[in-house]
C-alpha cells in the first residue's frame, strides 16, 4: 500500500525552504518519489504512518504539519466527477485540499467564499479527509484558502488537481 505524503507551507514565499527532490533521495529505503516543489511525496515502500512521520520529522529542517493518507484514496479522488457542469477554463484552479483530521464539524458544501458576490473560492465536495473546490487565479485566493483551517476546526493543506494527477501517474507506474 502505498503512502502519500504532504507537508503543509513548504517552499512558499521564502519560508520554511527545502529542497524536496534531496529529501526523497535521503530516503532510498522506503522508494520515496518526490512531486514537485510543495512538499508532496509518494512512498511506495510498506512502512507504518508513524514510522514515515518519525523519519521525515528528523530530517526536515524544521517543524511542519505532515499529512499522510493512502494513494488508492488519491486514486479514488480524481475517479469521481466532482467538476461535472463545471467547464475548464484557464483563469480557475481545480483542487484538493487534505484535511489534518476528521473535523467535529464542518460547513455545508457546496460552499462558496466570499458567501455573498462573485465566488473567488467554491467548494464542490468532500470524501473523507479531503475537500474538492476550484478558484479563480487572483491573489485573494489565498486567503480563503488559508480560511479553510478556520472554517473545519483543522489544519488543511492544498495541491493543485494537476499534482494529484502526477500522484497517479506514480501509483500506476
Amino acid at each position: 500500500m502505498a503512502l502519500v505524503v504532504f507537508l503543509r507551507g513548504v517552499n512558499v514565499g521564502g519560508h520554511r525552504t527545502f529542497r524536496p527532490a534531496a529529501l526523497a533521495r535521503e530516503l532510498p529505503h522506503l522508494d520515496v518519489v518526490n512531486i514537485g516543489a510543495a512538499g508532496t511525496f509518494v512512498v511506495r515502500s510498506t512502512v507504518a504512518r508513524t514510522e514515515l512521520r518519525a523519519e521525515l520529522e528528523c530530517r526536515l529542517p524544521f517543524a511542519t504539519e505532515i499529512m499522510i493518507c493512502e494513494g488508492r484514496e488519491i486514486a479514488a479522488l480524481l475517479a469521481r466527477d466532482d467538476f461535472a457542469g463545471q467547464p475548464a477554463h484557464r483563469d480557475i484552479v481545480r483542487f484538493a485540499s487534505l484535511l489534518a483530521r476528521r473535523p467535529r464539524g464542518a460547513p455545508r458544501l457546496p460552499l462558496s467564499l466570499p458567501p455573498t458576490g462573485r465566488w473567488e473560492l467554491q467548494l464542490v465536495a468532500r470524501e473523507g479527509r479531503f475537500l474538492v473546490g476550484r478558484y479563480r487565479r487572483q491573489m485573494k485566493a489565498i486567503s480563503h484558502l488559508g480560511a479553510l483551517d478556520k472554517l473545519f476546526g483543522v489544519p488543511v493543506t492544498t495541491r493543485n488537481w494537476n499534482t494529484l494527477g502526477a500522484i497517479v501517474k506514480v501509483l500506476e507506474g
